[in-house]
């Protein structure tokens, strides 16, 4: 398939770059593993997966691109991420006008992981890594992951990090075992700070910690935040107030399909206290400038006096 023009980029409602690839084209439909749980959480009934080609199909009629991802958990459950890697990097390959692959990597996998990090960045064309901090029980400034986020870096790629309050075993015994701990913002600073060349995202709204990650956005030129797992209905008025003013280069419109239809959250988007002339960006342009999509938003990124500048 050849590269989608300038033109396709330009006409597409959002780039959502939060979807989840829970289920490989080898499988049958149905729910995910955590389908009913995670599915009571978000109150949308049994969660079922979605291909790569189902999640082309999906995006592709509502006008949309998606980054989409797997997650590597094999350090808790001692099990390969289903789909691989590899997988959804080959599928999305035949979807390049609506979806964008990331690879995720568990950073037990040690040099192992390094390696296979390498061979996903060079020959099957992923954008960017996902970790999960709290399902993959590390703090993100973990030296043990950063012979991974150097590779990144090498690549000119994205380290995408969920951040704050996780669906993931919330309101099962224990909480599934997840540590919420590991989700704070704030060790993300370091990782920004000892490799400022890498590009970063972190994920949601950052509950509990919504301040510390405005914080690190502020400061830090290269990392972002997504709006993703949320609704916008739930936002929290600062992260709305930053959003339209001092952080409007550095949001990007997230659903975490398919726990939130991007539907769903453009509707509820549209109801926010954000001007016209921001919400192109954060539904498109941030994310297309990020990936190294076209975009015809190239202008200088002003410095807006609205708000209040820490």
């Amino acid at each position: 398939m050849s590269s989608p023009s300038l033109q396709h980029w330009r006409e597409l409602a959002g780039i959502d770059v939060h979807v989840h690839v829970h289920r490989s084209v080898e499988d049958d439909a149905g729910p995910v593993a955590s389908g009913d749980q995670m599915g009571e959480y978000f109150g949308i009934g049994t969660m079922h997966g979605y291909t790569v080609p189902e999640l082309a199909v999906h995006y592709r009629e509502r006008n949309m691109a998606a980054v989409v991802f797997t997650v590597d958990s094999v350090s808790a459950t001692g099990e390969e991420p289903v789909p691989s890697n590899r997988e959804v990097a080959e599928q999305a390959a035949e979807h390049q006008d609506v979806l964008v692959p990331f690879a995720s990597i568990d950073p037990a996998r040690g040099a192992t992981g390094v390696r296979e990090a390498r061979i996903l960045a060079r020959d099957y064309g992923v954008r960017g890594f996902k970790f999960h901090p709290g399902v993959q029980g590390f703090f993100p400034d973990d030296r043990r992951a950063y012979p991974l986020y150097e590779v990144i870096q090498e690549f000119g790629l994205i380290a995408l990090f969920h951040t704050g309050q996780t669906g993931v075993g919330a309101g099962s015994r224990g909480g599934g075992g997840i540590r919420l701990k590991y989700s704070s913002p704030l060790p993300i600073d370091d990782v920004a700070a000892d490799f400022p060349d890498l590009d970063i995202i972190m994920a949601h709204p950052s509950f509990p910690w919504q301040d510390e990650a405005l914080s690190i956005a502020l400061h830090k030129p290269r990392v972002y935040i997504d709006l993703s797992g949320w609704s916008p209905k739930y936002f929290p008025a600062q992260l709305v107030q930053y959003a339209d003013t001092l952080l409007k280069h550095k949001m990007l419109f997230g659903s975490d399909f398919p726990v939130i239809s991007p539907e769903k959250w453009m509707e509820e988007f549209a109801k926010l206290p954000i001007r016209d002339s921001v919400r192109p960006l954060i539904l498109r342009e941030n994310a297309a400038r990020l990936l190294g999509l076209p975009t015809d938003s190239d202008a200088d990124i002003d410095t807006d006096t609205e708000g209040n500048r820490p």
